[in-house]
């Protein structure tokens, strides 16, 4: 279920009993940023994502399209592996950016990675008008291939 923007969070920290909080106004800064650079020439859907590991580093990624359309990367993908390239093995939480009208979940491959190299983390989904909805991987991909539960 969405939950409205911040709505039960702080800046960074913890929650009561220990749970560790994440700055979702710093997670959707980076993920703005990061759509700057994308290259949408073909769909014209600019996305910016960021990843935040348990380090604290923020990586963000952006859609790179090519004219052979199967090669593009998605945002949260692009997030996901400057991550893991740098060393990161632990990613804590997901915010993605568009333009649209209403937030916009990942594709599914985008869900399959995140699962794999983050788990059920949370996702703040976010447009530049500043709407903004907050799931859990879980709720938007239900049954997951996970090659952990052999």
């Amino acid at each position: 279920m969405a939950r409205s923007a911040w709505t039960g969070y702080r800046q960074g920290g913890e929650r009561a009993g220990g749970e560790r909080v994440i700055d979702q106004e710093a997670l959707v800064a980076a993920a703005r940023a990061a759509r700057e650079h994308s290259h949408a020439p073909h769909s014209r859907f600019r996305v910016g994502a960021a990843v935040r590991a348990s380090s604290g580093r923020i990586f963000g990624g952006c859609n790179i399209e090519s004219a052979s359309y199967g090669l593009g990367v998605c945002a949260e993908r692009v997030a996901v592996l400057k991550a893991v390239s740098e060393g990161e093995r632990i990613l804590e939480a997901i915010a993605v950016v568009t333009d649209a009208e209403t937030p916009t979940p990942p594709c599914g491959a985008c869900r399959q990675v995140l699962w794999e190299f983050c788990g059920d983390v949370e996702l703040v989904l976010a447009t530049v008008n500043g709407q903004v909805e907050l799931h859990r991987l879980s709720a938007l991909f239900p049954k997951p291939f996970d090659s952990s539960r052999r």
